[in-house]
């Protein structure tokens, strides 16, 4: 029960000073997200005894505030990709996703989600979850119909399709609106009580508990103002989220990201999985880096636009990802002091009516030199950078930038720019991509690359597929969490105990 010394996460407690184990389980999971949801289903159809013990007074975590997108293919494609006209190659799948984040990709971990995407989706439609043999074909953020397949990346952005052939990867639940998240975990919370997993609502997990041979054998958790202790025969596993919600832990993990960005997540979102890893010796990857985004479309005639830094140069190809948008004009802004994002009456359409961006217009003009004056860029930059943008666009060409011809078009007056200016009012979301190092298989590794016997994680308590904003894509999260998940609850059950 209570222990004398304070409990800190990073300082695990041993098993030898604990005299009664309050709770006796074979596998305990801490988070009720989408990870912790999978591990319990996949650790109970394997036989095992489960705790799941949650922070919140409810299940969801991050997953349920998501748009609940999951980034799925290869093997032929997935039913809804074949219904839609797409016969998707695992080959191609791992190509795309290597271009995606380089040399700081996890090749192990990249190679069994698209080998096993098929299975995996097939084992969340067996649970029940709803897919719609239909494509939304428009360029969005997320579906907001009930269609199901879409682009969710930059596979039809330059560079990318030198690397692979585009497939549209995004499988939206079928459900009408923002309302996928909550959806998909109603699902999965069903199933976890289906299962018989003893779930443990407003529980704190505060540090793990080793032996004498360094090996993870429960966790401390703090419930109704007590302190008991758990005792897991087969592991604990971590599915506790990322660091957003820390301060401290992003201004010393990932300072590039410390500037006046908004987390989005839990209240969980603390990195508590994290230094209760750290704590029994884990390694940590990736730790520096962030999704982040600039949500400029909708509406998709914003596409059409150039984005322009304070000396009215271009800098990338506007037809790509918003997070990959997001990531470069993040790094632009420490050498410019405004971003604008320039087009015309056609392209600002109906912003005012359905955009996420927040972006308040900065200049108008009916000439290049009348906007150039409002957003006080050098004379001539502006009318330099877009006379040449249109006359490629009107060949349908980019040598600058490659935007695909598909968004080119003249900018014609009378023009608008928007004020993309971070801390200037437009909405700047980030969330966390790095955490503990980890096996395919959810094992823990430590600083030796060894495997900590007992400790699992999944999730964003992990450095899972995506690892960077620029290579990022919509249901990337999702399907890391809940595919890793479900192999970490698998892996620990079938551990000799």
């Amino acid at each position: 029960m209570n222990s004398s010394n304070k409990t800190s996460p990073s300082h695990p407690r041993l098993s030898s000073d604990i005299n009664h184990w309050d709770i006796d389980t074979d596998v305990a999971i801490i988070g009720f997200g989408g990870a912790g949801a999978c591990a319990a289903i996949e650790a109970a159809d394997a036989g095992a005894k489960v705790d799941l013990f949650e922070l919140a007074s409810a299940s969801g975590g991050s997953t349920a505030l998501s748009s609940a997108e999951i980034y799925m293919g290869g093997n032929g494609g997935t039913a809804v990709q074949q219904a839609c006209g797409y016969s998707d190659d695992t080959e191609n799948m791992l190509s795309y996703l290597r271009a995606c984040f380089g040399n700081q990709a996890d090749e192990a971990k990249l190679r069994s989600y698209c080998e096993n995407s098929l299975n995996h989706y097939q084992w969340l439609t067996g649970l029940g979850v709803p897919f719609k043999m239909s494509e939304l074909k428009e360029r969005a953020i997320m579906a907001l119909t009930d269609d199901c397949l879409l682009y969710t990346g930059n596979e039809k952005a330059y560079p990318f399709p030198e690397a692979a052939q585009p497939i549209p990867r995004g499988h939206n639940l079928e459900i009408e609106g923002d309302n996928g998240g909550p959806l998909l975990m109603k699902i999965l919370t069903e199933a976890v009580a289906d299962r018989g997993v003893n779930v443990h609502y407003e529980s704190r997990a505060l540090t793990l508990i080793i032996d004498d041979n360094q090996e993870v054998v429960g966790v401390v958790v703090r419930v109704d103002q007590e302190e008991i202790n758990v005792r897991a025969r087969r592991g604990v596993i971590l599915c506790a989220g990322g660091f957003c919600m820390n301060e401290e832990m992003v201004r010393k993990y990932a300072p590039t990201f410390d500037c006046g960005l908004t987390p989005i997540g839990n209240p969980g979102d603390t990195g508590s999985g994290i230094l209760m890893g750290q704590g029994v010796g884990a390694a940590t990857v990736n730790m520096h880096e962030c999704f982040v985004s600039l949500p400029y479309y909708p509406p998709s005639s914003l596409t059409y636009g150039i984005l322009i830094n304070d000396k009215g140069q271009r800098f990338i190809n506007e037809d790509c990802y918003h997070g990959r948008v997001g990531y470069n004009t993040l790094l632009e802004q420490r050498n410019s002091k405004r971003i604008y994002l320039v087009t015309d009456v056609a392209g600002y359409g109906d912003y005012e009516k359905m955009s996420y961006l927040g972006a308040q217009v900065a200049g108008t003009g009916d000439t290049i030199e009348e906007l150039e004056g409002e957003l006080e860029l050098p004379a001539g930059s502006l009318d330099y950078t877009l006379s040449s943008y249109n006359r490629h666009a009107a060949e349908g060409q980019d040598p600058s930038y490659h935007k695909s011809a598909e968004w080119l078009r003249p900018i014609e007056a009378p023009y608008v720019a928007l004020d993309c200016t971070l801390g200037r009012g437009p909405f700047y979301p980030f969330f966390t991509l790095g955490g503990l190092d980890s096996l395919p298989t959810g094992e823990v590794l430590n600083t030796g690359g060894e495997v900590i016997a007992g400790l699992y994680a999944a999730g964003r308590t992990t450095a899972g597929i995506p690892r960077t904003a620029s290579g990022y894509a919509s249901g990337m999260s999702v399907g890391d969490a809940t595919y890793f998940g479900r192999l970490a609850g698998q892996t620990a059950a079938k551990r000799d105990c």
